[in-house]
């Protein structure tokens, strides 16, 4: 069963540019692709922040072995015994959810994979969640298969792929209410975001990728076709 995973972490005050560099000159994530243990596999950077995105096949792979390179650049993060590098966000809301190893695999291109990051109010958090899980396990309308967005403290952060894929989900849904707004304008959600201050967007922003692999382009046998896509920092 595919597992999908988000892990965010700080750099060390001066050390991002090395920990970039060495992230896009490191082999760890595409060998993770390649052997079969990750079906995806992308970082995104933001200020003074890291991103992982990425699709377990099998084991649940830690962000450690993904990006181990970035480690020695990487802040500690308080809030347990044990010093961590990376804090795992939860996956807050989703159109699909992978079936199967078949379902998920990429049936066309990706032209482009996107990282991008939102500030909800805090009040506005336990609403946000409402809505979204509503929406999401009611299926009360289809969106973009591999769409996904994660929650820590009260910044989101949402992994896209382009073109879009609209499907049905395979998965059925765990409610069965009919509570989600015929128009989801009516949910409100101009209210729940902090707006940005400093660029003009209103709610969710793109951020820069670091890298993206997906299994498909590495390993061909594997079907299915995605452009690899690498940018350094």
């Amino acid at each position: 069963m595919i597992k999908r995973k988000f892990y965010r972490a700080e750099w060390e005050e001066g050390r991002e540019a090395a920990g970039l560099q060495a992230l896009a000159d490191g082999p760890q994530a595409r060998s993770l692709v390649e052997r079969g243990e990750l079906m995806t596999a992308a970082a995104f950077k933001w200020r003074n922040q890291l991103f992982l995105y990425y699709e377990c096949m099998g084991r649940d792979v830690l962000p450690e072995e993904l990006a181990c390179e970035a480690v020695p650049c990487l802040k500690d993060w308080p809030g347990q015994a044990k010093p961590r590098k990376w804090v795992e966000m939860a996956d807050v809301f989703h159109f699909n959810e992978p079936a199967s190893e078949e379902h998920w695999l990429r049936k066309e291109p990706v032209e482009r994979r996107v990282g991008r990051v939102a500030h909800l109010k805090p009040e506005m958090i336990a609403s946000y969640v409402y809505y979204h899980y509503q929406l999401q396990e009611e299926r009360a309308f289809f969106g973009d298969k591999y769409e996904i967005i994660a929650i820590h403290e009260n910044l989101l952060f949402g992994y896209q792929e382009f073109p879009k894929v609209i499907e049905e989900p395979i998965v059925p849904g765990r409610l069965a209410t009919k509570g989600t707004p015929e128009n989801w304008n009516d949910s409100r959600m101009d209210l729940h975001f902090q707006p940005w201050e400093d660029d003009g967007y209103l709610y969710f922003k793109p951020i820069e990728q670091v890298f993206a692999y997906y299994i498909g382009d590495l390993k061909p046998d594997n079907n299915r076709v995605s452009a690899r896509e690498k940018r350094t920092p």
